[in-house]
């Protein structure tokens, strides 16, 4: 924590005395802080985090280097008092999370200068340290661990639900905090649909079957997709489908190199999909940053100008989505090296069928 407060110091905008953080993964991820409510500011010589009752003896545990306080009875008061005790007359705050109502408050109640930045924390998030390393890696074992425990449930005539459900409790059996997002169960026609969410849809022979999920460690999270098919041969469509998607995620992943952009990576893909006359049904970007979020920078779309280096943590999720059909996605979570990346995820590839 030491550390992070060091290079967020160095990364305050010039004019800037401190920063007010309340997004919440910018707040742990400063601070240590894990409750629900705090107001953390960074300045170049203190670190302050103030909140309420509920959680002045946790905050006062997790956070060794803030001064805590409690900012009963009126929030404004005490932050306003605390700055001008710490001689902060510019303050910075994040422009693309503090709600209108909540910059109108701030404005009328603080005599300080607010000066409006983004990413000052999220650009440090995007390196990892070697305890966010290992956190993802727990998480990435604990989702393919669920995943080889579920997949004996999966059959004709089961639903979507029904193997959600299963799922999400065995991650959290397995030691997954909670689920990142949503896990997205798709199948037969409704594979087609990048963010399918459980239906009540009951999974049919010859179905693909699209499962995305994570688990969360020591709040760190992991992504992963893989699709299957369930009780018949894959047909021929399926097939070219399923390996035009598997040729791209894997050239993509034999591609990456630190310094690429996320446009050029995302390129090796798309153009392998696109020549085999799918481009226009690869709609999304080839992946995203992971970390205390499941979506966090850097970007990994068509347009991305974010430069891969070492110790950033992306996805690699090329698809295929063809409406009233079905689609295929199949991801990666990797950890980009100093020569290349590292593979969190180890669960097989190929076009399975189960059931």
């Amino acid at each position: 924590m030491q550390s992070r407060l060091e290079q967020l110091r160095l990364a305050l905008p010039e004019g800037v005395d401190a920063l007010l953080t309340l997004r919440p993964d910018n707040r742990t991820y400063i601070s240590g802080f894990t409750g629900s409510n705090a107001y953390v500011v960074v300045g170049r010589e203190v670190a302050m985090l103030l909140t309420d009752f509920r959680y002045v003896e946790q905050a006062t545990l997790e956070c060794p280097n803030f001064v805590v306080s409690d900012y009963a009875p009126e929030l404004t008061d005490s932050l306003n008092e605390a700055l001008r005790a710490a001689n902060i007359k510019a303050l910075a705050f994040e422009s693309d999370f503090v709600t209108v109502s909540q910059y109108e408050m701030l404005k009328t109640k603080l005599t300080v200068e607010l000066v409006p930045t983004t990413g000052l924390v999220e650009k440090l998030r995007q390196t990892k340290d070697e305890g966010e390393i290992l956190a993802m890696q727990k998480a990435a074992y604990i989702a393919e661990a669920a995943l080889a425990e579920v997949l004996p449930l999966i059959k004709v005539g089961v639903s979507e639900k029904y193997i959600a459900m299963n799922l999400e409790f065995t991650l959290k059996r397995l030691g997954s905090e909670r689920l990142p997002f949503d896990i997205i169960a798709a199948s037969g026609p409704r594979s087609s649909l990048p963010h399918g969410r459980a239906s009540e849809r009951i999974i049919t022979a010859g179905d693909f079957l699209t499962l995305d999920f994570g688990a969360v460690y020591n709040g760190y999270c992991c992504d992963m997709t893989r699709t299957f098919v369930v009780g018949a041969d894959p047909t021929p469509e399926q097939i070219e489908v399923y390996g035009t998607v598997l040729e791209a995620q894997e050239a993509a992943l034999a591609a990456l190199l630190p310094g690429m952009l996320g446009r050029e990576l995302d390129q090796v893909a798309r153009a392998i999909i696109t020549a085999r006359g799918y481009g226009e049904r690869f709609g999304h970007g080839l992946g995203h940053g992971v970390g205390r979020a499941v979506h966090e920078g850097p970007s990994g779309g068509s347009k991305s100008e974010d430069k891969y280096l070492p110790g950033m943590v992306i996805t690699i999720e090329p698809g295929i989505y063809l409406p009233e059909w079905g689609g295929v996605r199949i991801e990666d979570m990797v950890l980009i090296t100093e020569d290349g990346y590292q593979n969190f995820n180890s669960y097989a590839k190929q076009l399975t069928r189960i059931g």
